[in-house]
């Protein structure tokens, strides 16, 4: 009969999620994920069969957490679309504020992902295809809706805009990495707004 498992599964996978976070794939050991989770070897392989298959469910987590954090925030109805887009770039500002190691932001798994394995992992690159897709529906449907509601004046192409959103929070993970602060990321924010309301 097989010893049940005595560690928390969870808390393993949120734990190795922070360290892929931290280091990017090809950087973190499996002594880091030993450290990191408290688990031996054997425990890591018996339960997650590999460090490939171990940070694929560590980005499925991310993703998971972050988009559907992100998209309640595009689908708050209580606020017009125009003061739901400021509200998720206040939540992106405040993430990078919030989770630095040695004075540098962490940046966002996913945009880390994209620029260390996208281009030769078909599966990572899978994933962050979907990530994408579904990032880009919410946001076009709010820039139409904000259209439909005047607080978004821009008359430029729905999906162009959503995609300059998209790509405006992905370059304020970068820039945070880098040690750009609040006041930057939110100057950051406020001209993208501005191309969207003016």
């Amino acid at each position: 009969m097989a010893r049940p498992r005595m560690f928390d599964e969870e808390r393993a996978l949120n734990a190795a999620m922070r360290t892929f976070w931290e280091k990017g794939y090809e950087a973190t050991s499996t002594q880091d994920l030993c450290e990191a989770t408290g688990l031996g070897r054997s425990s890591i392989y018996n339960t997650f069969k590999s460090k490939r298959d171990l940070f694929t469910r560590a980005l499925a987590r991310y993703i998971d957490t972050m988009t559907t954090a992100q998209l309640a925030v595009l689908d708050d109805e209580r606020l017009s679309a125009a003061d739901r887009l400021r509200a998720l770039f206040a939540m992106v500002v405040e993430g990078e504020t919030e989770h630095r190691a040695g004075g540098r932001a962490l940046g966002c798994l996913t945009v880390n992902t994209t620029v260390e394995l996208a281009g030769r992992d078909a599966r990572a690159a899978g994933m962050l295809e979907r990530d994408t897709a579904r990032r880009l529906a919410a946001l076009r449907a709010v820039i139409e809706e904000g259209r439909r509601d005047g607080s978004i004046t821009s008359t430029r192409d729905a999906g162009a805009l959503a995609r300059f959103v998209n790509a405006a929070i992905g370059g304020m993970r970068v820039s945070s990495q880098g040690g750009a602060d609040r006041a930057v990321l939110e100057s950051i924010a406020d001209v993208t707004m501005d191309a969207l309301t003016c």
